[in-house]
Formats: C-alpha cells, sequence, structure tokens
C-alpha cells in the first residue's frame, strides 16, 4: 500500500513558521478573512496527522483540539503517553512501516522538526507552503540542511485577496 506524505503549512515571506519563540501571533493576525485557503479540502484528503513535540504542545495552547477525528501522531522520544495521540519515538522508516501496517494511507506532516526530518529521508511527496505578506527577519525556519537539493514539480499556485500566495509543488524522485 502506497503512503502519501504531505505537507500543509504557512511561513512568512521570509521563510519562518513561528517566532524564534515558537509564537505565532504574526499569523493569527494575518487576515480577518473568514476563507480557510482550502485547509478543510485537505484536511479532508488526509487521515493521519504526524507532528513533532514543539507542534503538539503548541496545538494544545489553542484551546479546543483542532482534529477530534483523525489520526493524530507526535513523533517524539522524550514525549510519555499523551490524551487522544499515539506517541512514537522514530526512527522515521519504523513510523511509516507502523502506520502503513495500521492502515494510514495519507499523512499530514506539521511542524519544522518533522518537515525537515521528512525532507531529509526524501519522504514527503506534496508541499502546500501558504506564504503570508510579512516579514519577521528570524524565527523557525521552515526548511533547514539537506543532504542533497530536493527538485520539485510546481503543481499550481493561488493568490487570496488578503495577499497569500499559496503554492503546491510535487517532489521529484
Amino acid at each position: 500500500m502506497t503512503l502519501k506524505a504531505s505537507v500543509y503549512i504557512a511561513t512568512s515571506l521570509d521563510g519562518f513558521i513561528a517566532r524564534e519563540s515558537g509564537e505565532l501571533d504574526w499569523l493569527m493576525v494575518a487576515t480577518t478573512s473568514s476563507d480557510d485557503h482550502g485547509y478543510a479540502a485537505y484536511m479532508a484528503t488526509v487521515d493521519t496527522l504526524v507532528m513533532g513535540r514543539n507542534t503538539y504542545e503548541k496545538v494544545l495552547t489553542f484551546g479546543e483540539w483542532p482534529y477530534p477525528h483523525k489520526r493524530v501522531v507526535v513523533l517524539s522520544s522524550t514525549l510519555g503517553q499523551a490524551e487522544g495521540v499515539e506517541v512514537h519515538p522514530g526512527p522515521i522508516a519504523d513510523l511509516l512501516e507502523h502506520l502503513r501496517d495500521t492502515g494510514a494511507r495519507s499523512l499530514y506532516l506539521d511542524g519544522g522538526q518533522v518537515v525537515q526530518s521528512f525532507l531529509r529521508e526524501g519522504r514527503v511527496d506534496e508541499l502546500t507552503i501558504t506564504r503570508i505578506p510579512v516579514l519577521l527577519g528570524s524565527g523557525i525556519p521552515l526548511f533547514g540542511a539537506l543532504a542533497g537539493d530536493v527538485k520539485l514539480q510546481h503543481v499550481r499556485s493561488t493568490t487570496f485577496e488578503n495577499g497569500f500566495v499559496q503554492s503546491t509543488y510535487r517532489v521529484l524522485r
């Protein structure tokens, strides 16, 4: 069974997913639009979310759990049991084998370290990146060091009234 792994994430124009402190205040006030920028449609295509511990802990601060009907796996070697999610210590190859064996078909990768790790392992199939028109100057980058180039094929770009630009890329192997 094929397991598709995709990324759906927002960055500042200079490529940061959060401030160095992990804060997302710049993203939360980026628009007053009620448009979800394709998020619900994207979520309908995935059955499992894989996120890192930092992302999981940030999501817990949002109040109500935003993924009540999705399987969520937190990739962490230090987190013990957590209510409503599975915790997996890695490595990624073991996680993917476990997910395939337990019926996962389409993964949503969330969090900078998870995205970077999956990219380094050559395990990302598609990236959808929404660029928010703000420069942060520093923060947590979406991308990090890679062993080699990751070649991408542009699938589509969409612009929104609020200035967001969303681009989807297929990873070429």
